[in-house]
């Protein structure tokens, strides 16, 4: 019996979000379609002009604006900023550094700094004989 391999698509949005760009900054045909998983893999192994210039310049979704200035997504939402931005924003926002990105960038250094210490101390209990946790 031979089995038929169907072709997996995505919505655009998915593959906005896999490629790290701003849906509504992509060309009309591209979002209007669907994209397979075929075509996602070549545009992220050869991506056309127009991806290379949003993933530049943007404008970028907000997991990219957050990942750009180290802070999460609800720390830019504390501080305002709810709509997509562009490279040149985000550099405007780290030169002027108000007073909420620097809370907020303290505040995302002790999360990972906490999450640091939780995965060495599991490391740790792992290590020790029969198992026993403090």
């Amino acid at each position: 019996m031979t089995q038929h391999q169907s072709t997996q698509t995505m919505k655009p949005a998915t593959a906005a979000k896999k490629l790290g760009v701003y849906l509504e900054a992509t060309p009309a045909e591209f979002q209007e379609g669907v994209v397979s998983r075929t075509e996602l893999n070549a545009l992220q192994a050869d991506p056309p002009q127009w991806l290379q210039d949003l993933r530049r310049n943007g404008p970028h979704p907000r997991p990219v604006v957050a990942a750009k200035l180290g802070v999460s997504i609800s720390g830019l939402a504390r501080g305002g900023v709810t709509e997509p931005l562009t490279t040149e924003q985000i550099d405007a926002l780290k030169e002027d550094s108000p007073e909420w990105l620097q809370q907020e960038r303290a505040t995302q250094a002790g999360v990972r700094k906490e999450a640091a210490r939780i995965k060495e101390k599991k490391a740790t209990q792992g290590e020790q004989p029969g198992g026993t946790r403090s």
